[in-house]
């Protein structure tokens, strides 16, 4: 089979960090040839590290577009661009992994379903979350039967200081929204995957605009994933600090989640600073608040705590240290390519996904419930 070919489109911050180490590691079976962003320099720096000693650099994702030979993109732009350059990728014959979020509002992302299926291109999203060791072994667990009926759930990413002062993150004409849409989707989709329900009725969220313009410079208090100290421009923050939803299923179970980027709360004895999931069930429950998986449950008529698996720190590429692993998402993302597999995050449940943080805003602004049909 002659190699895939690749482009890309957006060369910032999580295409350096996640998307060019994961796909280097598939040059057995792509080539890198095509890099895009609106500053020329991230493009050239790009094509030069990672693509092939043909590679094309573009400014215009349209000109990228109109490469017959181009088998997939990625599409790393802000959040805001998901939408209409993941449409006119897939309309132009191209697959597509676009990066999470997948869209900044449930309308977008409806529109982006709706042209996968008029294509018939295939389209993923970049939850990663699910991919790391101690979420495969949490859903393992789930779904071995040790939890029975699952009918609460919290999903929490919470970040006491932990503002991103980089990228486009604090501006929401071009994200959306804050850590909620950010941050808080990786532990929604995470926890909906471990659940395995996407079966909504009904959301109810609010939001909050406190730490984020409160602080000033020198009181933020804030270290940065290098061990810097590091402060964000209060006067240009215009996204939520922190954000909470109420989620209802329609089988009557519930999912409470938190996201924040700046909050006085202190974290969990133990808790990564990850997404993570809580759940309960009829039989048992489990959290992966120390990276590994903690199964509370009945032995021998007695409350009681097993461990499942060894604890292991998850591996971010560009944040974590160590040799990186096989990047899952690329190598799932490959094969499905190729025909050798089947794509691991659904469109299907990413859109899921958006229409609740969607809600959770709607019903922060309305201070209405959120009913899904």
């Amino acid at each position: 089979m002659a190699k895939l070919k690749i482009g890309f489109i957006g060369c910032g911050g999580i295409a350096n960090q996640k998307h060019f180490p994961g796909m280097s590691q598939q040059t057995e079976y792509v080539d890198m040839c095509a890099f895009c962003d609106l500053i020329p320099e991230r493009a050239e720096k790009a094509a030069k590290e990672y693509g092939t000693p043909d590679a094309k650099v573009y400014t215009d994702y349209h000109e990228l577009l109109a490469d017959p030979t181009i088998d997939a993109v990625h599409v790393l732009t802000p959040n805001i661009a998901h939408c209409e350059i993941t449409i006119a990728a897939l309309e132009a014959g191209k697959h597509v992994l676009c990066e999470k979020p997948m869209a900044a509002t449930e309308a977008d992302a409806k529109k982006m379903l709706e042209a996968r299926d008029r294509t018939g291109k295939m389209l993923t999203i970049g939850y990663q979350y699910r991919h790391f060791p101690v979420n495969q072994v949490a859903k393992a667990v789930v779904d071995d039967g040790w939890l029975g009926d699952i009918y609460y759930a919290e999903a929490t990413y919470l970040r006491r200081r932990g503002v991103p002062t980089w990228g486009v993150f604090t501006d929401k004409s071009k994200q959306g929204g804050g850590p909620l849409i950010d941050i808080g989707t990786h532990a929604l989709d995470l926890t909906l995957f471990l659940m395995n329900n996407y079966d909504v009725d009904y959301v109810v969220g609010t939001s909050f605009e406190k730490l984020g313009r409160l602080l000033d410079p020198e009181h933020q208090g804030q270290v940065n994933y290098r061990g810097e100290h590091d402060s964000w421009n209060n006067e240009t923050y215009d996204v939520e600090d922190s954000a909470f939803g109420h989620i209802k299923m329609k089988n009557g179970a519930v999912i409470n989640l938190r996201a924040s980027w700046a909050i006085n709360m202190v974290g969990e004895t133990g808790a990564n600073n990850e997404a993570h999931a809580t759940l309960a069930g009829t039989k048992g429950g489990l959290d992966t608040l120390e990276d590994r998986v903690r199964l509370n449950h009945v032995v021998a008529n007695q409350p009681s705590v097993t461990y499942v698996g060894n604890k292991v720190a998850s591996y971010i590429p560009g944040f974590s240290q160590g040799p990186a692993p096989l990047s899952k998402e690329a190598d799932i993302w490959v094969k499905a390519l190729r025909g050798e597999g089947e794509l691991f995050v659904t469109a299907d449940q990413a859109y899921c996904v958006t229409k609740i943080l969607d809600a959770i805003y709607q019903s922060s602004k309305t201070g209405k419930p959120v009913y899904f049909d």
